[in-house]
C-alpha cells in the first residue's frame, strides 16, 4: 500500500506543475524580502547558433525566469518561460566565474530592472546590472 503511494509522487507532482529532477528557481522570504535562486545551467549545443544583441526591456517579470546561463566574463543571460534570451550586461569589475553555481537576486516589486538590481553570488559578492538585452538566434555566417 505505502509503496503504491510512493509510486504515484511523480504523477501528483506533474498535476501541480512541479518539476522534478531539473533545476528551478528557488524563492524564498526572508524578513518581508522576496529572494530567488537562479540555477545557472549548461548550454546544449544543438548545432551552430550566433546570438545578436537587440534593444532590451529595462526590466522582466521575476517569474518568467526558468534558468540562467553564463556566456562571457560581464553578462549572464536569463532564461524565461516563453523561450525568449535576455542578457543581463553587468560592469567589466564583475566576473561571472563566481556564479557557476548559481545566484541571488531580490528583485523590488516582481521584477528585476536594469541600474537598479544587483545580482548576488553565494560568497555574498554583488554586481549591478547595467542593462539587459533581447538576444535573437540567427543562423551562422
Amino acid at each position: 500500500m505505502l509503496l503504491s503511494a510512493v509510486s504515484l509522487f511523480p504523477t501528483i507532482f506533474a498535476l501541480f506543475g512541479i518539476q522534478v529532477g531539473g533545476p528551478t528557481v528557488t524563492r524564498m522570504t526572508i524578513r518581508d524580502e522576496i529572494i530567488l535562486k537562479v540555477p545557472v545551467v549548461r548550454q546544449r549545443l544543438r548545432g551552430p547558433v550566433w546570438w545578436v544583441e537587440k534593444k532590451g526591456p529595462k526590466c522582466i517579470k521575476a517569474d518568467a525566469v526558468v534558468a540562467a546561463a553564463l556566456n562571457d566574463g560581464s553578462s549572464i543571460d536569463f532564461l524565461l518561460r516563453d523561450h525568449r534570451r535576455i542578457r543581463a550586461r553587468m560592469g567589466n569589475e564583475c566576473p561571472t566565474l563566481d556564479f557557476y553555481s548559481g545566484f541571488y537576486l531580490s528583485p523590488e516589486g516582481g521584477e528585476i530592472c536594469a541600474r537598479r538590481d544587483e545580482i548576488r553570488n553565494r560568497m555574498g559578492q554583488a554586481c549591478q546590472i547595467e542593462r539587459l538585452r533581447l538576444m535573437v538566434p540567427t543562423a551562422p555566417k
